[in-house]
């Protein structure tokens, strides 16, 4: 005979304020099997575990329900609690009564009953849990770092000073991202290279990372703790181990026109070229898509002029199997390409604004080049038409963000305080000039961040339009912006001499693809999903892989330090034991009933299903059946869902157990 506690949690008033709980607790006291039922104000707090506690002991209970949250929320805690009492942990069930009960439903009476029968069912489903012991597996502590940007660099910094071996993989020649493009950054002002590169030098340096530059991710298997990640090595047609980085190469290259990506087309380079004069690794890469000896198998100057013979045109890509336990994804972002329409992108209002066909109207990042002192300009803010100084700037923000009929309706967050910092580079370089910004509203959430907008509002004189801009064309050598301002309610219109616009921030390309290979979801526009907003802000669904920086949303460069060191310390915390240990609620397959059909190991979204052979003793083969690597699997159900011959079960949902609660009810 069962002896099942039943404990319901009035979580304040989020559940008591609908839901009748000393009613629900009096009638869980009447069902079959339970010995002992009773409701606290906040059964979380040490008082209400030490309540279970006493209970566990003195009433001998051998199954409990704790009638509350989501078991997201808390069950590890009540677990923990059932544990520390000498009942198995997985002998603890949770019945949610919150999200599924007192949050969406306002009469009291029918919560109330509802919340009755959600406790009666897991009542029914403890009473047939079975002791369950952790799964533990061993831990390769050695970790990958996705993208060489500053939250790639930070939280491979951040593990390798702590001793563990980093792998760190960056799909272009160099790492630094788009930090690497800045001029100042806000609200200090500090030169982005100056911050930079220190750190980026560091990682080539530190004993304890590996770097893989102009190299994506090919396949990723295996699980937490032991990742076998396959890393495609990109073919530079240069030895890097020879290569001295002395530049020559590049110097004598004859194709010398081709527009320069990193400085957003505003300048040319070479075939055979390095981004940027502070890159890492200092070694050029060949563009073999406007490589002369590629193109016709002529030239070949590099090759003559290279000393150390360092130049290898029949270079091929490699294949790099690296073994890590953990995984942080850094991938960044890029900005919305305003001008034209990638191939299937759901987001609308493209060709806006004249980008792409008004030379003057550039976006924020084209502004970054040109203020940079390592830009196409030297620094000077020039018009990219005709290289002449713009005396009267208009900066436009939300571009592409918060517009829901374009496509994009968040914020991002980053606009309001990089304009403002535009605002104030101009100001510095032209002194003479007149700034000007059209926006909605003005967000400045960081320290010192209002008081950097003021500034350039009150000291800097820009001169701030609250509207949107209507229209905007060429005229002459000026750019015509017309608009309103809705705080007064006049009409504007600016014969500007240069625009730039503060377009959305979105995921990298192919930020869906990589996360079919890693496993781990995303939102609508491609963001990365974190495992819970405010609990696990940097854990993804799939155990041991972590996030950083502006993958999972738009972020400014503090909050994305602070999230890599946070993915950093999370790899740290799984590293700290030789052996990890893993829920054992896990899907089992019964092998005589298995028609080795394999439809579950189609359907695993963890790739935990493998084909087991039976044998007899002289090792003929018998036959086939599926079989489930508890390490790998994520006790998601899908297979037992899908199994036609019923073959598979996962502990804890058994059928008989789903019939139970059914009948319950």
């Amino acid at each position: 005979m069962s002896r099942i506690g039943v404990f319901v949690c009035h979580c304040g008033e989020n559940i008591s304020r609908t839901v009748d709980v000393e009613r629900v607790a009096a009638e869980a006291a009447r069902l079959p099997g339970v010995a002992y039922a009773t409701d606290y104000k906040y059964m979380c707090s040490d008082p209400g575990q030490n309540l279970l506690k006493n209970a566990v002991t003195e009433h001998r209970l051998d199954g409990i329900v704790v009638a509350a949250c989501s078991p997201r929320m808390h069950e590890k805690t009540f677990r923990n609690a059932a544990k520390s009492a000498g009942l198995n942990p997985f002998l603890c069930e949770m019945a949610n009564i919150r999200e599924h009960c007192s949050w969406v439903h306002e009469d009291r009476d029918e919560a109330t009953a509802k919340a009755s029968d959600i406790v009666a069912m897991m009542v029914a489903r403890v009473k047939k849990d079975k002791r369950l012991v952790p799964i533990t597996v061993p831990v390769t502590k050695r970790s990958l770092v996705i993208g060489g940007g500053i939250a790639g660099i930070q939280a491979a910094l951040d593990i390798a000073d702590a001793g563990h071996q980093v792998v760190l993989v960056e799909r272009e020649p160099s790492i630094g991202g788009h930090m690497a493009q800045l001029s100042e950054t806000f609200p200090t002002l500090d030169c982005s290279q100056c911050i930079m590169t220190p750190k980026m030098v560091d990682v080539a340096n530190h004993p304890n990372i590996t770097l893989h530059t102009y190299s994506e991710i090919e396949a990723v298997d295996g699980y937490i703790g032991n990742f076998q990640i396959t890393v495609r090595k990109k073919a530079r047609s240069v030895i890097e181990e020879k290569c001295t980085g002395c530049g020559v190469c590049s110097a004598k290259c004859p194709q010398k026109k081709i527009p320069n990506t990193f400085d957003k087309n505003l300048g040319t380079r070479p075939a055979i070229y390095v981004p940027f004069p502070q890159a890492v690794p200092n070694t050029p890469v060949i563009d073999r898509a406007n490589c002369t000896w590629f193109k016709t198998g002529k030239c070949g100057v590099c090759q003559k002029v290279c000393g150390p013979g360092a130049i290898n045109y029949e270079q091929e890509d490699q294949l790099i199997v690296e073994p890590v336990g953990a995984i942080v994804v850094a991938t960044g972002f890029e900005l919305y390409s305003i001008t034209e329409k990638p191939k299937g992108s759901p987001i609308k209002g493209y060709g806006e604004f004249g980008h792409g066909t008004i030379p003057d109207v550039i976006d924020g990042l084209t502004f970054e080049r040109l203020a940079s002192a390592s830009g196409p300009t030297g620094g000077k803010i020039l018009r990219p038409s005709d290289g002449k100084e713009p005396k009267q700037v208009v900066f436009v923000q939300c571009v592409g963000s918060r517009a829901r009929e374009k496509g994009i309706s968040y914020c991002s967050k980053i606009c309001c305080m990089y304009t403002a910092k535009h605002t104030m580079l101009y100001k510095h370089k032209i002194h003479d000039g007149q700034a000007y910004v059209f926006f909605m509203d003005a967000r400045t959430p960081g320290k010192s961040y209002d008081e950097f907008w003021r500034r350039a509002v009150e000291e800097e004189e820009a001169v701030y339009i609250r509207g949107m801009v209507s229209r905007l064309y060429q005229k002459g050598d000026k750019v015509v912006v017309m608009g309103s301002d809705i705080s007064v309610g006049v009409q504007v219109e600016i014969e500007a001499d240069l625009v730039v616009l503060a377009t959305a921030v979105q995921p990298r390309a192919g930020a869906d693809t990589l996360a079919q290979k890693l496993g781990i979801s995303y939102d609508s526009y491609h963001f990365y999903s974190e495992a819970h907003a405010k609990l696990k802000p940097v854990e993804c669904a799939t155990a041991g892989i972590y996030l950083a920086g502006a993958c999972q949303g738009p972020k400014d460069i503090p909050d994305t330090v602070s999230q890599a060191s946070a993915a950093a310390a999370k790899v740290m915390t799984l590293f700290a034991k030789d052996e990890l240990e893993r829920e054992p609620i896990v899907a089992k397959v019964n092998e005589k009933n298995c028609v080795a059909c394999l439809y579950c190991k189609k359907v695993c979204p963890y790739g935990a299903v493998e084909e087991k052979e039976i044998r007899d003793r002289q090792g003929n083969l018998i036959r086939v059946v599926a079989y489930v690597n508890p390490g790998v699997c994520g006790g998601c159900g899908t297979c037992q869902a899908s199994c036609p011959s019923k073959s598979v079960e996962l502990d804890g949902y058994t059928d008989e157990q789903i019939m139970a609660m059914i009948e319950a009810l």
